[in-house]
């Protein structure tokens, strides 16, 4: 019996799908239309005021309880918000970040931390949107990364380099995974890896330099330093070693999300092509009436739809507590895809006025682009398919 197969219960429902909040984020989105997007595309600048908006909103404290100053939201809330901005044809890539960091420190850290971080991130007072993982030389390989934090009496002493950080510039806590035990010394490839809480507001110039990187789209995207910063050891969060687990705890929530960016992406490319297909007239009948144009938005169309019932299944599993790894890396797949798809078919459908910045189609259609490749490549969903879900052997 495969993973999937013990949880395929007629019973398992669904869930909600949040209208009311769908329609509240499609309201804020109103404020911030294409104009505003392209701006910040060509100046590569940060969207500081969308993301105060949705701060003031309270979307961005989805996820954190209650207790903490959040609206103590389940994932399937948090999903919604993140799919109806990228249908309104903005980009959650700014902000995504602080609703599934924040589930490490949530489920892992100390009472301590939690009353000292948790309220300012709900509040906006702190920001916690860089997530400090890949480098260089290893890239997916997490387990085999260099960077190191070796105890130093009250603090931990970082050195060594991590890139493809998003939103380092622009956060004020970084979410940090280095060795702590080195790689001979360890039973397991997974152990000796540590989590910290770095206050980037005391780090930079003090042991930590950011670099910022340019790529084909905004995604204030950088790399980052480390040589001889100090943490203090009151903000390692959890056990010693063992912080590739508590990462490997918060994916599932990051596969949800980012699934349904990718779902929302899908939607707008099948809404701006099925409207253009219907109005655009050339040899004298709309283009949308020829199957050769038809077809491929129809079937975008279904690609999404059956994306979007894979990330509700992986939200329902997750919502109630069971295990949904492969549900969540294939909503992720599935919805990556689909998006991707559905961009190539509205830039098709469009011709020339695809590639021109007043549609916002080529720049969504850059953006779609990404999550064929992060946070986690399609190769390595497709391998861990094979290996974790299907039995076959370890390819890597």
């Amino acid at each position: 019996m495969s993973h999937s197969d013990e949880f395929d219960q007629p019973s398992l429902p669904l869930g909600e799908t949040y209208p009311e909040i769908r329609e509240s984020v499609r309201a804020l989105c109103a404020d911030f239309p294409g104009e505003y997007w392209r701006a910040l595309d060509r100046e590569r600048a940060y969207p500081a005021d969308f993301v105060k908006a949705l701060t003031e909103a309270g979307f961005l404290s989805a996820l954190i309880p209650e207790d903490y100053g959040g609206s103590g939201l389940p994932i399937g809330a948090a999903a919604a918000i993140l799919e109806e901005i990228h249908r309104s044809g903005g980009n959650g890539a700014a902000c995504h970040a602080q609703m599934y960091t924040m589930g490490t420190l949530l489920r892992h850290g100390s009472p301590e931390q939690k009353k000292a971080y948790l309220p300012g991130i709900a509040s906006g007072e702190l920001r916690m949107q860089a997530f400090g993982v890949t480098e260089p030389t290893t890239g997916s390989d997490t387990t085999q990364l260099r960077t190191t934090a070796t105890r130093d009496g009250d603090h931990y002493v970082v050195n060594g380099q991590k890139v493809w950080i998003s939103r380092a510039e622009h956060s004020d806590l970084l979410l940090l995974l280095a060795r702590t035990t080195p790689k001979d010394q360890v039973r397991s490839r997974r152990e000796g890896l540590s989590t910290f809480l770095v206050d980037m507001r005391e780090a930079v110039g003090n042991g930590l330099t950011i670099r910022p990187i340019r790529t084909m789209l905004n995604h204030a995207t950088t790399e980052l330093f480390f040589d001889g910063l100090k943490v203090p050891a009151e903000n390692l969060i959890g056990a010693e070693g063992q912080g590739f687990s508590y990462i490997l705890d918060g994916m599932n929530a990051e596969r949800i999300l980012i699934a349904a960016e990718s779902i929302g992406d899908a939607r707008f490319f099948v809404d701006r092509a099925s409207a253009y297909a219907k109005e655009r007239v050339v040899f004298g009948r709309p283009i949308g009436q020829n199957q050769g144009i038809q077809f491929p938005i129809a079937r975008a169309y279904a690609a999404s739809e059956a994306a979007d019932l894979m990330t509700r299944k992986a939200i329902a599993l997750f919502e109630a507590g069971k295990p949904c790894g492969p549900e969540a890396n294939m909503a992720k797949l599935l919805a990556s895809e689909a998006s991707w798809s559905a961009a190539d078919t509205c830039i098709q459908t469009h011709g020339g006025f695809g590639f021109a910045e007043e549609y916002d189609i080529e720049r969504k259609f850059r953006e779609a682009r990404l999550y064929q490749v992060a946070p986690i490549s399609t190769n390595m969903i497709l391998a861990y398919i094979g290996q974790h879900v299907l039995g076959m052997p370890r390819s890597y």
